[in-house]
């Protein structure tokens, strides 16, 4: 499994929103600034979030993007299947029932299904509030006296 472009830029648009959460509605511009992502690159995610509810949106002056929830409601697992559909390493090890022809008497079909669930339950474990403070933590642990 290989997460594209679209899905690291996603998690660290909305890592983002979740460090800055207290500034309110953040633009683009900032958000592009801070994450060196171009602000076209980022007006493409959003509509991806938009059918869910992910972001809250505000427009005019003081516009911009915000979580809809708390950093901790948000799983990793959760944002790249809105990127990426599928987080299963093979088609049919998301699949039930399984719709290939040869499952009966696929001896890999056991080992796909276990490395998705795998996949899929570690991904899941991981909020973006875990992220943040594993981060902040390592940043308190570089700079102990």
């Amino acid at each position: 499994m290989k997460i594209s472009t679209k899905g690291r830029y996603a998690l660290r648009f909305l890592l983002d929103l979740a460090e800055h959460q207290q500034a309110g509605y953040i633009s683009l511009n900032e958000i592009a600034k801070r994450q060196d992502i171009s602000k076209k690159y980022l007006e493409q995610i959003i509509p991806i979030f938009n059918k869910t509810d992910v972001l809250r949106a505000n427009r005019g002056s003081q516009g911009g993007y915000m979580l809809a929830k708390s950093p901790d409601k948000y799983t990793v697992g959760d944002i790249l299947r809105c990127t990426e559909g599928s987080l299963a390493p093979v088609d049919c090890a998301e699949q039930d029932p399984v719709e290939c022809e040869r499952s009966a008497e696929c001896v890999m079909l056991p080992v796909w299904q276990g490395l998705s669930r795998v996949i899929n339950e570690y991904l899941d474990s991981i909020t973006l509030q875990d992220i943040l403070d594993q981060q902040r933590e390592r940043y308190a642990n570089d700079y102990v006296i």
